[in-house]
């Protein structure tokens, strides 16, 4: 990576970084607020092995701008953050616990200025563990007691968003039918194939852990395929695993009409975004496709019922049509409809603020 963590952080647009080495676990531990208009800043907190600490640095950064203009999409109370645990050699046993709760120790010195919840290489677990350390931890319920799971609440919203790109793009008012490939069937990909599965979808599955995937296609009745999911016939392409899977690479092999996944920041750079319009294939915004988990926390943390986060979620759909719809008639690509409707959301909060 070029570049250092000064000159990453002079190139971002956020209001800070908190920046801690946890000697004991090698550890370095980023939390970065990218803006507070909406409401304190919130997001997951993600752990995961780094060649070089400050490239966890840069996933913080941009993952908290994603976050701004997540929440900001779907109109709900809270600012962009996002923290990172950067390890340096995996963590097991006391002390990945004893780590986690030092973390939450330094959450819990901010007061409030950032919330966290589960995200990529943490686990429910890993949230109840951090909540003994701090309050400010979307998801659980009662102290001692694992976090919610996120993954069926973003499944649900990622379906949503299926269904109205297949609505928009293909005439569809259904899924029967439908060939939709998962990429990743993890704690979201699962879900939302069982979802798919029961709406008629023609499921295609892919997962480096091909037992698993062979698994879950043998009870679905679905299809297998492996490193050559990108290059797969279908109409929906749907990664649910790492992000920058849509680049200059990839793109020219894709063989799909539409991509609508919760993988984070899925294309590699802005420019992705033109480089699927031109091929013909429709890029639904993931950080509106897959809003469904960050609703779910929010709204149980505010004590909304079950039906009420259900049909939040499930306006996922109409965010979508209404998203395309604009880019349709504007003749660009959807990101910059979905990136205008968060920014008006952004303006008109900041300008009530400033009253």
């Amino acid at each position: 990576m070029a570049g250092s963590m000064r000159d990453w952080i002079e190139k971002w647009d956020g209001l800070g970084v908190v920046v801690h080495y946890d000697a004991p676990s090698e550890a370095w531990f980023y939390v970065a607020l990218h803006d507070d208009t909406l409401g304190p800043p919130t997001g997951g907190c993600r752990m995961k092995l780094y060649a070089h600490p400050d490239d966890g640095l840069v996933d913080a950064l941009r993952l908290a701008r994603g976050m701004t203009y997540k929440w900001a999409g779907i109109d709900l109370p809270f600012g962009g953050g996002k923290s990172v645990i950067a390890l340096s050699r995996p963590l097991r046993g006391e002390e990945r616990v004893e780590t986690l709760l030092r973390f939450g120790g330094l959450l819990q010195s901010l007061r409030g200025a950032y919330w966290t919840g589960e995200d990529l290489g943490t686990t429910p677990e890993d949230m109840a563990t951090i909540a003994r350390a701090t309050r400010y931890v979307h998801g659980v319920k009662k102290p001692g007691e694992p976090a919610v799971d996120p993954g069926p609440y973003t499944a649900r919203g990622v379906l949503a968003g299926i269904r109205g790109a297949a609505e928009h793009f293909l005439g569809k008012e259904n899924l029967a039918g439908v060939s939709v490939l998962i990429q990743g069937v993890g704690h979201v990909g699962e879900p939302l194939a069982r979802s798919l599965a029961e709406s008629g979808a023609r499921l295609i599955l892919s997962d480096l852990d091909s037992e698993r995937a062979r698994g879950l296609a043998a009870e679905l009745g679905a299809e297998v395929v492996g490193a050559e999911a990108i290059d797969t016939p279908c109409d929906v392409f749907a990664p649910c695993a790492v992000g920058g899977v849509l680049n200059a690479e990839t793109i020219p092999r894709l063989q799909c009409r539409i991509v609508a996944g919760s993988a984070n920041n899925q294309l590699r750079e802005d420019g992705d975004a033109n480089r699927l319009r031109d091929r013909g294939i429709l890029y639904v915004p993931d950080y509106v496709v897959n809003a469904g988990g960050a609703i779910g926390l929010a709204l149980l943390g505010r004590k909304r019922s079950d039906a009420e986060i259900e049909e939040r979620i499930d306006g996922i759909r109409e965010a979508i049509l209404a998203i395309l719809e604009e880019s349709a008639e504007r003749g660009e690509a959807p990101v910059k409809a979905a990136d205008r409707r968060a920014e008006r959301n952004l303006e008109r909060k900041a300008a009530a603020l400033a009253e």
